[in-house]
């Protein structure tokens, strides 16, 4: 088996138990308070009974029967309260510096003495969907939060008949422990007004307290399965990855890398008017194999935003479970799904698998394009780089906006330019881990893109450019031109959109932005104690654009 599940001895366990956080997480699970639920029928009819819950009598599910759920099932909405997305500000890596292991062990352990007069649900679940990469994962929620519970069981692949004996037969890593994901979220302390997100990596353990929102089990199982991944040979992705193949047989891979809110999902699922043949990986998390070049997704399902998809939207078809959305009567009076965010920012869905009907958990061709999805209003639609240190160190510096997928800490500017690595705000590994696995890739002859799908200046970029971009990068139908006098960066000439070395105004805030990036790489070398440092060639590839400008 993948994970480690049982130990055989002393030695075993104390390879996978390196704080009191593991032990502590692991151990409240098999309280007498707690109840497993072994299917998503049973999850379903919990959370279907769960206060608060609305059964969207005019949304049925769609072949429920062939995802796990009962026959004649309808999507169930939760809605939270103030609260609607992550809270990076909560989060707590042990071994990191500043952290106390010690307290924060204390603060879990009152917390679940204190939780043991209510009832626990747990339930199992698969992280990986081949038998290159598969892990066994746990979670534990409190009577009141079924939903998440529900979701959590769809979002992942539940553990079935089928996917244990896929389990049993999957590449064993005798490092790493199953996940164990324990979340109240009823739980409150004046010293953690945010909640409480806390991670041990390496032993592949979380308690996530004070925090309703689904997306933080999600991202918090994710996390953990990410780590696994690192260490063990694979590329991280927070992104989507799909397959092209061309009239004429060509197939090209392409990986997009982006925050929640950048255009990934837009760009993954793209149909493209049926020019292509597509196959999808997922739109939101898989890992490459860096040495044998295969792709593998994590979740079946996704979770998407539900901001473009109204009332009547075809896709709303493939609906599981909804988070933080109205609801109205229709015509019939039955009750249907009000979205757009009009209630408040960042409604969510859990959408079936069904939704791509060209859907597959592994893609064996290698990448042939990594595209960084930025937002940075000095970069015209899109930019070829070459040089593999400076392709990586790009993602590195990945520039973007907040979304409202972001609970900020007070204080946050959410409308500054910030950058956040690979896309990916829940790596809890070092930077140069994920460097050097990207480097890799571009070195073996994956071409780099960065894709502007913000504004470039005050123009917004529309969809439709970027997808047409897309065609052209496929097709091999692009023709670069010099970026100025910068080294190693190229773009496509868009009209309307074209970058203008003249204006001596554009030029410094092209550099400024440049420098920005060199700024984030220097201050790894002090910041978590240089936990996040990146080699000398990174730091080498950005000043050699700055030494141009």
């Amino acid at each position: 088996m993948a994970t480690v599940g049982n130990f055989e001895n002393a030695a075993s366990f104390a390879a996978i138990n390196k704080t009191p956080l593991r032990t502590t997480v692991e151990s409240a699970f098999y309280g007498n308070n707690v109840k497993f639920v072994k299917d998503l029928k049973e999850a379903y009819k919990l959370a279907k009974a769960s206060p608060g819950t609305v059964e969207l009598t005019g949304m049925p599910i769609y072949k429920p029967e062939s995802i796990g759920l009962p026959s004649a099932s309808n999507v169930l909405l939760f809605n939270d309260g103030a609260v609607f997305g992550r809270c990076a500000a909560a989060r707590r890596i042990l071994g990191q510096a500043g952290i106390n292991t010690a307290e924060l062990c204390t603060v879990i352990r009152e917390a679940m003495h204190n939780a043991r007069n209510r009832t626990f649900y747990t339930a199992d679940a698969v992280v990986g969907l081949e038998e290159d990469f598969m892990v066994k994962a746990h979670i534990m929620l409190p009577e009141g939060y079924e939903n998440n519970l529900l979701s959590w069981m769809l979002n992942f692949q539940y553990s079935n008949s089928e996917y244990e004996r896929l389990y049993k037969k999957s590449r064993k890593y005798e490092n790493d422990g199953d996940i164990f994901v324990y979340a109240d979220p009823y739980w409150s302390h004046p010293d953690f007004p945010l909640g409480l997100a806390c991670f041990s990596p390496e032993e592949n353990v979380a308690a996530v307290l004070g925090m309703r929102y689904f997306g933080e089990l999600k991202k918090g199982t994710l996390t953990l399965a990410w780590g696994i991944a690192a260490r063990n040979g694979y590329a991280s992705c927070h992104g989507g990855l799909k397959r092209y193949k061309t009239k004429d047989g060509k197939k090209f891979v392409l990986a997009v890398f982006g925050l929640s809110g950048s255009g990934k999902s837009t760009i993954t699922h793209a149909k493209h008017n049926g020019k292509y043949e597509i196959k999808v990986l997922h739109d939101d998390a898989f890992v490459i194999n860096v040495q044998d070049k295969y792709s593998i997704a994590l979740e079946p399902a996704y979770f998407d935003k539900m901001q473009d998809y109204p009332i009547g939207c075809p896709d709303n078809k493939y609906l599981l479970t909804l988070q933080n959305c109205g609801v109205t009567k229709d015509e019939h009076g039955k009750l249907v799904c009000v979205s757009e965010d009009i209630r408040n920012g960042n409604g969510r869905a859990v959408k079936s698998r069904l939704w791509t009907p060209n859907r597959v958990d592994r893609i064996d061709e290698p990448l042939n394009a990594i595209a960084w999805l930025m937002k940075d209003p000095t970069l015209p639609p899109v930019v070829k780089i070459t040089g593999s240190a400076l392709a990586s160190v790009m993602g590195s510096t990945l520039a973007t906006k907040r979304t409202t997928a972001e609970r900020l800490a007070p204080g946050v500017d959410p409308n500054a330019l910030v950058i956040e690595s690979y896309a990916n705000p829940f790596r809890t590994y070092p930077l140069s881990m994920d460097y050097s696995r990207f480097k890799q890739l571009f070195d073996d002859g994956v071409d780099c893109y960065i894709i502007n799908t913000g504004f470039f200046g005050d123009k917004k970029i529309p969809k439709e450019v970027t997808l047409d971009i897309l065609e052209k990068i496929v097709e091999n139908k692009s023709e670069w031109k010099a970026f100025g006098n910068l080294p190693n960066i190229s773009y496509l000439p868009i009209e309307g959109f074209e970058p203008n070395f003249e204006d001596q105004s554009y030029k410094e805030q092209l550099k400024a932005r440049m420098l920005d990036r060199v700024k984030f790489v220097e201050t790894r070398k002090t910041e978590k104690n240089g936990a996040d440092v990146l080699p000398d060639d990174a730091l080498n590839a950005l000043k050699e654009i700055i030494s141009a400008m």
